[in-house]
């Protein structure tokens, strides 16, 4: 079934930036916004750099939020309910710290 959206917003710019949002009757919001940027050595290599959240209730009543943000260091999305990495051991952060340290790194 259709569900209606309650709020939306847009905006697109002649030097390439953007954003949007919108909210549904369900409860669900998304934001997006983005420009131009220069993501390599070379002037050339212009990419679209991006960033937003989204939300949403889920069946049993919780709201869940993602943040994002999408870079020259590719796609990283945030929220209490995503599982993280568990810290690196000691012992490898020292190494990692030796190699850098004698240029092998």
């Amino acid at each position: 079934k259709p569900i209606e959206i309650v709020s939306s917003n847009s905006e697109m710019n002649a030097d390439g930036s953007y954003s949007f949002d919108f909210e549904s009757a369900d409860g669900t919001k998304v934001s997006e916004s983005g420009n131009q940027k220069q993501v390599g050595p070379k002037p050339e290599e212009i990419g679209t750099v991006s960033k937003g959240s989204y939300s949403f209730t889920t069946p049993d009543g919780v709201v869940l939020t993602v943040n994002w943000v999408a870079d020259e260091n590719g796609f990283q999305a945030t929220g209490d309910h995503l599982p993280t990495p568990p810290p690196m051991p000691d012992h490898v952060v020292k190494m990692l710290a030796d190699l850098k340290a004698a240029g092998l790194l």
